[in-house]
């Protein structure tokens, strides 16, 4: 499987090595766009023309960088948690209850709601820890564990395909939209 990262085609990962590095070379490149932020364009609401720049749900939903940061924080938990119930022997789907892969953005709405009065330094450290943590709980499974082989509660995929896309498919998706941001107060 291949996407297209600023017009160069990229495989997405397949092994352990490939994970863990390409999870925190995103990591390092979503921060250094956020850091490359003044202030004040950190902590500018969304230019209201990004509500109406895609079809999907996220672009009317995220106002700010600290809404796009706390989803990628919630996304990370929800992963930690459903791996660290299941190897307890507690079957445990990856989306909680009510919500399946139809009716997820309705979750995501929810978790956008809950961090409201969340401030944008909590979320960028949230963030960062969990993404450690995320990383270091990776490091406990072997390349075969993540990729080769699925676990009887990662269906019909595989623990690796869960964990590239809490991490680097995030990571960009955030990076794409932090651009966006960055674009139309440069224009402004």
């Amino acid at each position: 499987m291949y996407k297209y990262l600023g017009g160069i085609k990229m495989s997405r990962p397949t092994t352990k090595t490939d994970l863990v590095s390409t999870a925190n070379e995103h990591h390092d490149k979503l921060w250094k766009l956020v850091e490359s932020m003044t202030d004040e364009v950190q902590n500018t609401t969304f230019d209201g023309s990004m509500a109406t720049m895609g079809k999907e749900t996220h672009w009317g939903r995220d106002k700010n960088l600290r809404d796009v940061l706390v989803h990628l924080y919630e996304w990370h938990q929800l992963l930690l948690n459903w791996i660290n119930a299941n190897q307890k022997g507690e079957q445990k789907p990856f989306l909680p209850e009510p919500y399946n892969w139809k009716t997820y953005p309705d979750m995501n709405v929810e978790i956008w709601k809950k961090h409201q009065n969340t401030s944008l330094p909590d979320s960028k450290a949230m963030l960062k820890e969990s993404h450690n943590r995320v990383m270091d709980l990776i490091g406990t499974f072997s390349n075969d564990e993540l990729f080769a082989s699925s676990f009887k509660w990662t269906g019909g995929s595989t623990l690796g395909a869960y964990c590239v896309s809490a991490t680097s498919g995030h990571y960009d998706w955030a990076i794409k939209k932090i651009r966006k941001h960055i674009k139309t107060q440069m224009e402004k």
